[in-house]
């Protein structure tokens, strides 16, 4: 049967105060009822009696010491243990601080703004060395056309592109009502509401459309890109592709990525659709024009190019995406954290490359005469 730690509270001789007299081991396992009465006594205390205790260990030591430092009382009777664990528990207290020391911040700057740039470096190799791996696998393939995994290549288009016409279709149509009737609400200050036509129709074909719908494939395949490859780097699937002598890079990579880059054009175009109709469902219910009206008038009032404009950037905006999920899907190692880390990286630097490089092909096609 465990015996428990106690105590007695005593009245000391004369001139003494109140005695504070420990019974039983004062170990780990025992120590729980003690330590609750000891927080409870809140009277003054002149001393500590160890005489009736047992074994001791630091968890007792401390204890013991941290009552008598609360009220500060003496410790007597103690056993040649608990005095040595005594002595430990208070030399280990000390009034220095607890943070390790810190360099100074400009050290601090220039150290991470170092680590920085070495990073960079080596990712600027792994980067060139992954995209020299794409050329040479899509080499091979042309080279040898049987080689090319078809089933891989429609499969991974109904991921990327079927699977994902409901969502891109709600938020694209979301989107056009919004263009719309805050368009709308803008330009009746000028009498001009009949331009809203022209707004939505220009700016979904033009823009949004493949801009919306290239940052939703970058957070819809694009992760789940970096997630699959990741998750058999670190299972070591992709070791075991290249022992049996397949190609990581053709069987999985290449897929992905004409996958990203054949859907897009068609997402993008299906997005501005749907941007459209939107537009005109909202101004056929809040500015009275009727729908089949605001359809044909988008025929007359974009030109053309618009839509060539969007088709031109979908593709590179897919070959964005689908490169920042791969890439780093094939860096993870380590462990599964690796996973979710490159995941999250994958989806920022795509949305982000899409979105400089819309500003980029918007100056570019403005230079050309296409604004």
């Amino acid at each position: 049967m465990r015996e428990w730690a106690d105590l007695d509270v005593q009245e000391g001789g004369a001139g003494d105060g109140p005695v504070v007299v420990l019974r039983g081991p004062l170990v780990i396992a025992s120590i729980g009822l003690l330590d609750r009465k000891l927080r409870a006594l809140t009277g003054p205390v002149h001393r500590i009696d160890l005489a009736q205790t047992g074994a001791i260990d630091t968890v007792g030591a401390w204890t013991v010491w941290r009552f008598a430092q609360a009220h500060e009382a003496q410790i007597t009777g103690a056993s040649e243990q608990a005095s040595s664990l005594l002595e430990v528990v208070k030399g280990a207290q000390s009034s220095a601080a607890i943070a390790p020391p810190r360099d100074n911040v400009v050290i601090r700057v220039l150290r991470d703004l170092g680590s920085m740039v070495i990073d960079s470096g080596h990712g600027t190799v792994r980067l060139i060395a992954f995209l020299g791996a794409i050329v040479a696998s899509f080499g091979n393939v042309l080279l040898r056309p049987r080689r090319f995994r078809t089933r891989a290549l429609v499969r991974q288009m109904e991921l990327v592109g079927i699977a994902s016409l409901p969502i891109i279709g709600l938020m694209s149509f979301l989107i056009g009502v919004v263009i719309a009737q805050q368009g709308a609400v803008q330009l009746a200050q000028f009498g001009a509401e009949t331009l809203t036509i022209n707004l939505v129709g220009r700016i979904t074909l033009r823009e949004l459309g493949v801009l919306m719908t290239a940052i939703m494939v970058a957070g819809r395949s694009g992760s789940a890109f970096a997630a699959q490859l990741g998750t058999m780097k670190l299972t070591e699937e992709i070791d075991a592709m290249r022992t049996i002598g397949v190609s990581p890079m053709e069987a999985l990579v290449l897929p992905r990525i004409l996958a990203a880059i054949l859907m897009m054009p068609l997402l993008g175009f299906y997005a501005s659709v749907m941007g459209i109709i939107g537009g005109a469902t909202i101004s056929a219910w809040t500015l009275g024009i009727p729908f089949m009206t605001f359809l044909t008038r988008i025929q007359e009032v974009v030109p053309l190019y618009d839509l060539y404009v969007g088709m031109v950037k979908a593709p590179v905006f897919g070959l964005i995406v689908a490169l920042a999920g791969c890439y780093q899907g094939m860096q993870v190692e380590g462990n599964a954290e690796e996973v979710g880390l490159r995941t999250t990286k994958a989806v920022v630097q795509a949305i982000f490359a899409v979105i400089v490089l819309d500003a980029f092909f918007a100056v570019f096609f403005t230079e050309l005469g296409w604004a």
